[in-house]
């Protein structure tokens, strides 16, 4: 003997059970039915902690390459800075105007083409190897003290 029991659920939910009902050719009732009989189940408590742990680990991978994203980036900007200001002389208090003006023009063209860059779906990140961590890590103290055999400004940082 089956018994009545009337269930609100938000839209959103119901127009899901609908889609899969239609696709299964079963009734909205025997959607419900069978996910309710899922959950209740003894090994639902089982299947429940797996798709949980699932999206943990999902979620874990994310935060991981996040993290690495970030550390790329902070690196990246730290050794330019540093690289800018060792390479970079002062101004001479008469060319500070057309140094500024300069400067300007420079940032603008830099976020012009950082734009592009982006537009274009191109992304620094993409270009480092995923197994960069196999090899000992590189910083700022690191690099300049490999030695160039090109000519240009000094690689010692």
């Amino acid at each position: 003997m089956r018994h009545r029991m009337n269930v609100y659920f938000p839209p959103e939910l119901l127009k899901q059970i609908a889609d899969l009902a239609d696709r299964k050719n079963l009734s909205r009732s025997a959607i419900v039915e069978a996910a309710v009989a899922s959950f209740l189940s003894p090994d639902g408590a089982d299947r429940r902690e797996a798709a949980f742990a699932r999206r943990l680990d999902r979620l874990s991978r994310q935060v991981q390459r996040l993290e690495r994203n970030v550390g790329i980036a902070i690196e990246t900007l730290a050794l330019f800075v540093r690289f800018w200001l060792t390479v970079t002389p002062p101004l001479p208090p008469d060319a500070q105007a057309a140094g500024q003006l300069k400067g300007r023009q420079r940032y603008e063209g830099f976020v012009e083409a950082l734009g592009r860059r982006l537009q274009k779906g191109q992304s620094f990140l993409h270009e480092i190897p995923e197994d960069v961590d196999s090899d000992p890590p590189l910083n700022a103290d690191t690099l300049g003290s490999e030695p160039s055999d090109q000519p240009g400004p000094s690689r010692e940082l």
